[in-house]
């Protein structure tokens, strides 16, 4: 890319991150590359076999993408797996699919409602599991999967370490962690007074541990890292086709035809006054057109036609919808009529193209209107309203994606024709300064 800042004089801000999650990730086996079920199977034997009978968890599972766009059955799984419990999560992390093994061990059973929004998926024919297992179901397994309570204490420390080296060396100089652990301001506070904490981080806790988090700020907030406010999902995502939507999907879930609200409109508006008694805003993941109504409603409910009450120097105060990555034409000037920082990945348009043309086709022109948002007044910047950022490990946090996602609306090598939105496109000086990078 010609405009491309160089490595070395990068400054750039990472908007959208789960540190924690990405120092796992890096570890952790992949079926990122593959094309198929049978090669996901592959993936899964050859972790199997080198597992010595204990958990397997696998990542980057991007199924619309896959020849047959399903997952593996479970008589399939199990066949590659035996007793070996085993999950493979989704790249999105809001579905995966354990084997009966990984069922047994975590207590799940067809049709089993898992929290709020969790479901352990049922064949419609026979009523047995099918190994699907969405939202909250889809943790409850790949936790159990995981370190047992003393040895993840213990790693806390080098996941931070690995994330933030990883981003640093992608050229960022500063992280914000949507969704933090109650444990991760000490961990970075303590890396800080060591010096080795190289970037700023703003750290945003589920909003249910907010007031927590903000009664023990004292003991290690800092210039470096800031309590930011509270994070809120009300939705899903569009490959899982539990992102909320105005129209219904093409392909809709059973009983489900325009996806899934993880929030009501109530509750939803009741995190938000509770977060401002604490003088905080929220960052709240909506990803379908209908989530991002909902939540641009609940901030004129709750604040009125201004919903930038309180902001402070550097945007933290302000309220924030995470992703928007379908916003119906009504709703693109409300954002920057209530001072609401409209926070995008564009890069998710690169790994979507497929679940967007499946599910949503009749929606195409709505996917990410970044034109439509900067010309009505959201900004990119650091002082504006437009802040890019990847999702990572969702997706990978490399710059330069979100900027071709940004800019080309397609992926490397794909014909004009191929681009989704071409002409929400931005220029590569708004997607760079979209990023925080200095100079533009």
């Amino acid at each position: 890319m010609a405009d491309s800042p160089g490595t070395s004089t990068r400054r750039l801000r990472e908007a959208h991150a789960h540190l924690v999650s990405l120092g796992q990730a890096l570890a952790l086996p992949s079926v990122e590359g593959c094309g198929c079920v049978r090669e996901c199977l592959e993936v899964v034997r050859r972790e199997v076999a080198v597992s010595g009978g204990g958990w397997v968890r696998v990542k980057g599972a991007r199924v619309a993408g896959w020849a047959e766009g399903r997952w593996p059955t479970l008589a399939e799984l199990d066949g590659a797996t035996g007793a070996v419990p085993v999950v493979v999560m989704s790249f999105d992390h809001h579905e995966a699919v354990g084997n009966s093994a990984a069922l047994r061990a975590a207590c799940l059973s067809a049709g089993q409602q898992v929290g709020v929004n969790g479901v352990v998926e049922a064949d419609c024919r026979t009523g047995e599991a099918t190994g699907l297992l969405r939202e909250e179901a889809a943790y409850a397994a790949w936790g159990v999967g995981g370190a047992a309570a003393e040895a993840e204490e213990g790693a806390r420390r080098g996941w931070v370490e690995a994330a933030l080296g990883h981003l640093a060396r992608l050229g960022y100089v500063e992280a914000h962690d949507l969704h933090s652990q109650a444990w991760l301001p000490g961990v970075l506070a303590a890396m800080e007074r060591e010096g080795a904490l190289g970037m700023k981080v703003w750290v945003y806790p589920p909003a249910a541990g907010l007031e927590e988090m903000a009664r023990d700020r004292g003991a290690w907030e800092s210039e470096r890292v800031r309590l930011a406010g509270g994070k809120v999902f009300a939705d899903g995502t569009l490959n899982g086709r539990t992102a909320l939507m105005l129209h219904r999907y093409a392909e809709p879930l059973l009983g489900h035809p325009r996806g899934q609200a993880m929030v009501s409109p109530m509750a939803l508006d009741e995190a938000y006054r509770r977060a401002g008694v604490l003088g905080l805003p929220l960052a709240v993941h909506a990803i379908g057109d209908g989530a991002v109504r909902m939540v641009l409603d609940s901030i004129e409910r709750v604040f009125g036609k201004r919903g930038d009450a309180g902001v402070t120097a550097g945007g933290i105060g302000r309220q924030r919808i995470e992703h928007a990555e379908v916003v119906d034409g009504a709703d693109v000037p409300r954002f920057a009529g209530l001072g609401v920082v409209c926070s995008v990945q564009p890069s998710h348009l690169l790994a979507d193209v497929e679940a967007l043309r499946r599910f949503v086709p009749h929606r195409l022109e709505r996917v990410l209107p970044l034109r439509e948002l900067v010309d009505s007044g959201c900004v990119p910047g650091r002082g504006g309203l437009m802040w890019m950022g990847s999702d990572v490990p969702i997706v990978r946090a490399e710059a330069e994606d979100c900027v071709r996602a940004a800019v080309w609306r397609r992926r490397e090598g794909a014909a004009e024709e191929e681009a989704i939105g071409l002409g929400q496109a931005l220029t590569e000086a708004e997607a760079w300064a979209g990023l925080g990078a200095r100079g533009w």
